[in-house]
């Protein structure tokens, strides 16, 4: 891992390397997405079989690509029961958060006397894609699930791939529990561009959200317009802003808990102390071999990791607005403070007992966030996802003669006068006289 201190000559440059680095992957795979989605919009069904077949080792018909509503029961009946009350306990925290977020319609009648409005529906089918490579997801399937039903979505379609024919039971327990309408066997690029295209046996969707690998990320960037998508994500991230009050091997964990998902992540320690940094990275050292995936891990944090000095907090404050990290830990006395100070960050977690990982499953806020410094521009998946807005006005004559004339002189300004006449003929024509 990279060690850097603002009181080195060359901070400047070695953060901005940290800052810029790539951590996505190199390999180019437009091309070969390109001709799976137009495989798919060509043949459909069978070219989803013949993928699956090629990809998962799996053979498939198209009587078969829908997972059966037996089978999701059986998984969901298979589930031990501590575990199956863990993950209600989530989906109700998840489903409460996400409740509270949903906006109310508005109307209002301004002083020319228009009413103004604004009105909000949901999607009509939301299309989830669920990853079935190096892990299985069930958080995953709650919080991109579970937004969309609070919105009122009423068709809800996942597609998670079976390398050689194997579901994993909590998944399918997960979507159940989340209200997931259709389950299909179809993963990468294909079961995108299905969910964008549609095929004999899948119906379109209108947005496509879930992470994914390079391929599935490259098909969701190519179908965007077609259908909506959430995001385009990269590597998993946190920043941790801690002091030396706190346990060394509390943070070292938390640094891990980012760096075992990819050898691409990458776990960021900000602190004041010294001393407390060199313990940290010592409890880093002690802990990483007595993890399952300490081999991912030791590979994100070698080559991603960085421990960085401050000076005080002021610039800890500063450093962190500029990595805009995915996730971000605060674990100072007065954590509320320091966050204030912050205006990029995807989520926060604030203190020294709340690690992000307990909003990677039963905190109730989304753990989709935006990754790559976007949390600049952009949120975590909401209900706002699953719902749009529209806008209506409602006019009558005296309304339109107080703001009319105003709109009929920008629209010649503008050359456009079929514009400009259709206000100025209302302006004009007569009252009328309420006989039929």
């Amino acid at each position: 891992m990279k060690r850097l201190s603002t009181t080195d000559a060359g901070f400047a440059d070695a953060f901005a390397a940290l800052l810029h680095e790539a951590r996505d992957t190199t390999a180019r795979v437009d091309g070969a997405v390109a001709a799976i989605i137009a495989a798919v919009r060509a043949r459909g069904d069978a070219a989803l079989c013949e993928y699956t077949q090629q990809f998962d080792r799996q053979a498939l018909t198209p009587a078969t690509l829908r997972v059966t509503a037996a089978e999701i029961e059986d998984a969901a009946a298979g589930i031990p029961a501590d575990l199956a009350a863990a993950l209600d306990l989530a989906a109700r925290r998840i489903e409460a958060f996400h409740q509270a977020q949903m906006p109310a319609d508005s109307q209002q009648t301004d002083a020319a006397g228009l009413t103004l409005g604004m009105r909000w529906t949901p999607l009509d089918a939301a299309g989830l894609y669920v990853p079935g490579g190096k892990a299985s997801y069930p958080s995953s399937v709650l919080m991109n699930a579970l937004p969309a039903r609070v919105a009122g979505v009423p068709r809800i379609a996942m597609c998670v791939p079976c390398p050689g024919g194997v579901l994993n039971p909590l998944v399918l327990a997960a979507a159940r529990r989340a209200g997931v309408t259709e389950i299909y066997r179809v993963g990468g690029a294909q079961a995108v561009a299905a969910m964008a295209y549609g095929t004999a046996t899948i119906p379109p969707v209108d947005r496509i959200v879930g992470p994914g690998n390079a391929y599935v990320a490259e098909a969701k960037r190519q179908v965007f317009g077609r259908v909506g998508i959430d995001s385009i994500a990269g590597p998993s991230e946190v920043v941790i802003l801690a002091d030396g009050a706190n346990d060394p091997r509390h943070v070292a964990l938390d640094l891990l808990a980012q760096a075992e998902h990819d050898e691409a992540a990458q776990s960021i320690l900000v602190t004041t102390d010294a001393a407390f940094a060199d313990a940290v990275a010592a409890a880093v050292d002690a802990e990483l071999p007595l993890l399952p995936r300490h081999a991912i891990a030791g590979a994100s944090w070698r080559d991603h990791g960085a421990v960085i000095l401050v000076r005080d907090w002021t610039e800890g404050a500063d450093l962190t607005n500029q990595l805009a990290p995915e996730h971000l830990q605060v674990m100072v006395p007065d954590p509320r403070a320091l966050f204030a100070r912050i205006r990029h960050a995807g989520a926060a977690f604030l203190g020294a007992h709340c690690p992000e990982a307990v909003g990677d499953y039963v905190a109730g806020p989304n753990h989709v966030l935006p990754t790559g410094r976007t949390s600049r521009f952009a949120s975590g998946l909401s209900v706002y996802d699953f719902i749009k807005r529209t806008t209506w006005v409602e006019c009558g004559a005296a309304a339109l003669g107080v703001v009319g004339p105003a709109a009929v002189l920008l629209a010649e300004a503008e050359g456009l006068h079929a514009h400009a006449r259709s206000i100025a003929i209302r302006l004009a024509a007569p009252a009328p006289s309420g006989r039929g």
